[in-house]
């Protein structure tokens, strides 16, 4: 049966038929009725919907694979396992996509108008959305692919509308004149989570603003008084300075401010100034977010751009000035100089309008955080608009609660202190955008009487006058507002449905930390206000891809990594292990995307490796049938009495690892157990017994290896799926147990107590400790892999020399043991070791290795290192080098005489050792 295997291990010929497979059986498929009508306890994840324009990129394969492994396994467990896929229809990302099509066609979205532009977008997505879900196939994602869900279809649709609705009746969703983030290149508002703040290198200018003549006076008082932000011009106007890091702004100037309690401006307060660069007039205000100690304790206060001076601009009724174009230009409410200039165009121009004027004091480099969108990277303009808000306090309150008294955990830990700040300090919710491209917001307005309709169904008149001349608001719901209902909408939520009923809430959500406050924070909040209860208990926040210098890999860096060249390359269980072997719990990954060889020869390698172990156990365990290890317990050797011992504790162990999330923690014990334990170690060992084909040594040895190949497949299948399953269709069973139609649908293995054998592994421990001694000595002393030696032990153990007194043929065979001798005196030359429980080991080198030639080329070597030794004493002894060399150059002087001395130890002991004692 297994001579149908190839010797080398090729993943592109397996894996595409496993995936028809699982596909055509329905192995991923969930029936709600089988949850409602047993009363069970469903595993279900909801997959952070990629959006419909991407491709599979690192990090997707990454979070991806952690969702597959928590699936499979518990699949294998005998739980429903429910993964729902779906995607984004990713508002901003998606119509910038299209726009730069429509540009590369000499259009734009307004030549086509709003519904053609829409029918173009669905065009795009109808070619492109399903991509992405084809790639999670192909690195074995199992998900109910049938279910698979979008955004904008029509039942979520219905969802969001019914959400708008309930938050709008419930007076918690508002419309109002803010201050919000916007994107002058995408050309909508942002949330706050979406505009990030990155530090950079700017400059803070020292502003001079002329007093009308009238506070002439009070300002030379106070100049007198020392306070040097006050002076004098050359034409006698005195002047107030302020800093700022955007002095094209004062054009929207409508106050400057100071602190009410500052003694400095207490006698100013209340006086006009002269506007520079305009012919407007402010005066100076007292507020009392004015920091005194900040720069001149004097802010000029533009509420038209900008957050703080928004709320200063509220408390004192100030007028609010746009001076920006939606893209960022100076518009018709500044002097015609500066009309149409750039942010940075205006800024220059302001400065030097600002110098001609003797206006413009010092300036010095500062840095600040300044926000980006998170699209395109474009520097965020604070504008004031009208948009569409939810109130946050009240929907925060039940899922700040929910950690507090853990019915929601993370992991790691310390990224719950973080959400509940981000909880405690929440703000409103800035819903709408300005795009064509997204769910329409459900509100309708009465071009008539102006009433405001906000409906569940597209209203046909106004319920307040009857007219019929209504218009829809033309803004889109921020991309975030659908998918923070993502946990039940995708059940089919605001219709009771089987499906709601029977897999909400769901159970852990893996996803990165990035998008804790975009969607994770939300989802809880939206899961308890329509839900009445969290959406998921578990939140595991896994660490980000990056190279191998730390950088997030990015399409824009060219540092990426595409996962389908890996999996062409390699196949996919060398990218899912490799992935996962790379990420402690919540920590990052780097990998070099210039060497994908190295990168991913963990994974590869292991998977070539376990390919081979299989293969070869299956060839030599052959036909005939298998007894079940519960049958032939009492012929089992040591070896297969201390294998199976290690297998209960690599079950337990690899179980917890994975209810625990620590998945690097999993692959380590799987790859030491099946590298080393199975294949380097126990194969090697039964190779011998499986040759007889006959009598109870060949039997226990071939029900052992069933039993462990069994396991270690089982184990390794969330992991790796397609290799373990190609090995295990093929393993046969022993005789009673019904095998299962393929190794997906298998049950995952339990520690069984009775087969943990404690002095078995006691013993065989010591006899692994022995073979690696002489393999050593062997090594030390060039002995050759085919020369046979004699072994001599002292002092050995009761339990090891019975072990091998039975069982000779072990050191035989995996150290080149001729003939054991226990006890006695040790006679003649040869190599020395002593184990950890005492037993001297000694191997005669007499007849073994020409012994005259080994000493004279020790000798040759003893005199070399002497050399350097005397060398490097001679350097530490010398005062001038002592003090004027680098200390890490006489540092690293020490190293290498301590090791100089080490090696010369280690060469003296040989040398003894190969003289007649």
């Amino acid at each position: 049966m297994a001579e149908i295997l190839p010797s080398r291990f090729d993943p592109g010929s397996i894996e595409k038929g496993w995936i028809d497979s699982w596909d055509e059986k329905g192995y991923f498929k969930v029936d709600p009725d089988s949850v409602l009508e047993t009363g069970q306890d469903p595993y279900v994840i909801v997959i952070p919907p990629p959006n419909v324009t991407a491709v599979l990129h690192i990090g997707h394969g990454l979070n991806n694979t952690i969702q597959d492994v928590l699936i499979r396994w518990r699949r294998m467990q005998g739980r429903v396992a429910l993964w729902v896929p779906g995607t984004d229809h990713a508002g901003i990302a998606t119509q910038n996509m299209v726009e730069r099509q429509l540009a590369q066609e000499g259009i734009t979205r307004n030549d086509l108008g709003r519904d053609g532009f829409e029918s173009r977008v669905w065009d795009y997505v109808d070619k492109t959305g399903g991509k992405i879900l084809e790639q999670l196939k192909t690195i074995g994602s199992s998900c109910d692919f049938e279910r698979t869900r979008f955004t904008l279809d029509e039942g979520l649709s219905d969802a969001v509308r019914e959400a708008f609705v309930r938050l709008y009746e419930k007076d918690l969703i508002y419309r109002s004149e803010y201050i919000i983030n916007w994107c002058p290149r995408c050309l909508t508002a942002l949330s706050n989570e979406e505009a990030e703040s990155r530090e950079m290198m700017g400059k803070l200018y020292q502003l001079r603003y002329p007093l009308a003549e009238e506070s002439w006076s009070a300002a030379s008082q106070a100049h007198k008084e020392g306070v040097d932000t006050i002076g004098q011009l050359s034409d006698g106007c005195w002047y107030i300075t302020l800093s700022t890091t955007r002095p094209e702004t004062i054009l929207g100037d409508t106050a400057i401010a100071v602190h009410p309690e500052d003694p400095r401006y207490v006698g100013l307060v209340g006086a006009e100034i002269e506007l520079p660069l305009t012919t407007r007039t402010l005066r100076i205000i007292a507020d009392d977010f004015v920091d005194p100690e900040f720069g001149s304790g004097v802010v000029k206060v533009t509420p038209a751009h900008d957050p703080n001076d928004f709320e200063i601009a509220q408390r004192s009724e100030l007028d609010m000035l746009d001076i920006f174009t939606p893209e960022a230009n100076l518009n018709d409410n500044v002097p015609k100089q500066f009309r149409g200039l750039s942010r940075l165009e205006g800024r220059k121009k302001v400065l030097e309008s600002l110098q001609e004027l003797d206006l413009l004091g010092e300036s010095a480099d500062h840095a600040h955080a300044v926000p980006h969108c998170y699209r395109c990277d474009t520097i965020v303009e604070p504008r004031l608009s009208l948009q569409w808000f939810v109130k946050m306090k009240p929907l925060a309150e039940p899922a700040l609660q929910a950690s507090r008294d853990g019915t929601i955990t993370f992991t790691p830990s310390h990224w719950q202190k973080v959400y509940e700040r981000w909880m405690e300090d929440i703000n409103d919710w800035c819903i709408s955008r300005q795009l064509w491209w997204g769910h329409r917001i459900p509100v309708w307005y009465c071009d008539d009487c102006g009433e405001t309709i906000v409906a569940r169904k597209d209203p046909e008149c106004c319920d307040t006058c009857n007219s019929s001349h209504l218009t829809r608001d033309p803004d889109v719901l921020d991309t975030w507002f659908s998918s923070w209902l993502w946990p039940f909408s995708v059940f089919g939520w605001p219709r009771e449905t089987k499906d709601l009923k029977a897999f909400y809430p769901t159970n852990d959500m893996v996803t990165a930390p990035e998008i804790l406050f975009f969607w994770v924070a939300r989802m809880i909040m939206s899961g308890y206000e329509f839900m009445g209860e969290a959406p998921f208990t578990q939140v595991y926040l896994h660490g980000t891809v990056r190279d191998k210098v730390g950088r997030k890999m990015s399409k824009s860096l060219g540092n990426g990594v595409d996962p389908m060249e890996v999996v062409d390359l390699f196949g996919s269980d060398a990218l899912r292990f490799t992935l996962l072997s790379s990420s402690g719990t919540g920590g990052d990954i780097r990998l070099d995307h210039e060497d994908l060889e190295s990168s991913f020869s963990v994974g590869r390698n292991f998977a070539n490796k376990l390919w081979n172990a299989g293969r070869f156990a299956l060839m030599r365990l052959g036909g005939a049938e298998v007894y079940s290890v519960s049958d032939i317990k009492h012929k089992l050797e040591i070896e297969d009495k201390w294998i199976l011992s290690r297998l209960q504790e690599t079950i337990d162990e690899v179980t917890h690892g994975l209810a625990d999330f620590r998945f690097h923690e999993v692959t380590e014990r799987l790859y030491h157990f099946i590298w080393g334990d199975f294949a380097d170690w126990y194969l090697e060992m039964v190779k011998a017994r499986l040759v007889e084909e006959e009598g109870e040594s060949y039997h226990a040895a071939r029900s052992t290896l069933v039993t462990v190949l069994d396991g270690v497949l089982r184990l390794i299948h969330p992991i790796m799926p397609f290799v373990s399953s190609e090995l295990w269709i093929q393993l046969p069973f022993p005789r009673g147990g019904g095998k299962p139609e393929t190794l997906t649908v298998a049950r995952w293995p339990e520690a069984n107590q009775d087969l943990v054998d404690q002095e078995a592994k006691a013993s065989l421990n010591q006899l692994q400790e022995l073979i690696t001694q002489v393999r050593s000595l062997r090594k030390e002393y060039g002995v050759g892999e085919k020369s046979q030696i004699d072994l001599q032990l002292i002092g050995s153990k009761v339990d090891l020399s019975n072990l091998l007194v039975d069982r000779p043929e072990i050191l035989a065979k995996m150290a080149g043991v001729k003939n054991i001798h226990i006890d006695g005196k040790i006679i003649g030359s040869g190599a020395h070791a002593v184990l950890k429980n005492g037993t001297e080991v000694f191997i005669p080198l007499e007849g073994v290795i020409d012994l005259a030639k080994e000493r004279e080329r020790l000798n040759v070597e003893i005199l070399r290192l002497e050399g350097l030794v005397e060398g490097a004493r001679q350097k530490l002894s010398n005062e001038k080098f002592l003090t004027g060399a680098p200390a890490d150059v006489v540092e690293r002087e020490k190293l290498k005489q301590g090791s100089f001395l080490q090696q010369l130890s280690v060469l003296d002991r040989k040398i003894e050792s190969l003289t007649d004692v």
